[in-house]
């Protein structure tokens, strides 16, 4: 989240969005074996908190854990290491005793991510050592996402435009969704597809039942078509007899039959 919004949490993992074989599994291991990972500089600032006790405790070693989160996003974004990747070379890391969830800061080739002992805290509570790990997994896919996705051309930025900004943060919670990092019953009719989050996100996941490989190359549109638009991207990947009118009035379907039975 390049701005901190909470996340409505209400039920623990449910595979069937998808999971990290689900991922592995449309690429080749062999394609890997050449990312150059970051360097980790993770930092505690809310030392003598509940959270951070909570958080050192279930995750002793989060270099370990944040690269290993950072291979499946970009397994999840890209098809190999010889991908148009960008590159990242440090990530700065903090847990912090702070309101909110989380931020990512910074841009290539430096990255900085905060991360609060507060929900933390608000998690352990919720639901013990489970929710802690489901919601600190989903959180950090999120963030991740911010620094290894690509971006829209010609449409402004992410402060001017929201088309740019749904792109952003839609994308970023379809790869947190893709990977199992949102309970399903977090996921409802209604909305548009430029709300961004979960709404543009669950949208975005579901486009992989017409195409597997529909979140690498949505992701890849931005340097294909230029100016960007989110109709010009279904196009472009899915054919020319799609729209994302007549898309996301499919998905609003399914979900309403689903919801029904």
């Amino acid at each position: 989240m390049k701005k901190i919004i909470l996340f409505a949490i209400t039920a623990l993992l449910l595979t069937s969005c998808g999971s990290k074989s689900d991922v592995v599994s449309g690429t080749k291991k062999s394609a890997w074996k050449k990312f150059n990972y970051p360097q980790i500089n993770f930092v505690n600032k809310a030392d003598g908190t509940n959270g951070w006790e909570v958080y050192n405790r279930i995750i002793p070693n989060p270099d370990e854990y944040i690269q290993k989160n950072i291979l499946e996003v970009v397994q999840t974004l890209y098809w190999s290491s010889a991908d148009s990747i960008p590159n990242i070379q440090k990530i700065n890391y903090t847990i912090e005793d702070v309101d909110g969830i989380s931020a990512k800061g910074g841009g290539v080739p430096e990255i900085s991510i905060f991360y609060s002992s507060r929900w933390v805290e608000k998690s352990v509570k919720g639901g013990g050592d489970d929710k802690v790990l489901f919601e600190t997994r989903g959180v950090l896919l999120h963030e991740l996402t911010h620094g290894y996705q690509l971006e829209p051309q010609g449409v402004g930025n992410y402060g001017s435009n929201k088309t740019f900004w749904a792109f952003i943060e839609g994308m970023a919670d379809a790869v947190r969704a893709h990977n199992g990092g949102f309970p399903m019953t977090n996921r409802k009719p209604g909305g548009n597809w430029m709300d961004g989050y979960q709404t543009t996100g669950f949208f975005l996941q579901w486009l992989t039942t017409k195409d597997a490989d529909f979140l690498r190359k949505f992701n890849k549109s931005t340097l294909e078509v230029i100016p960007w638009s989110f109709d010009g991207a279904i196009k472009h990947v899915l054919g020319k007899e799609y729209s994302i009118d007549g898309l996301w009035n499919e998905y609003q379907s399914f979900l309403t039959s689903n919801k029904k039975s």
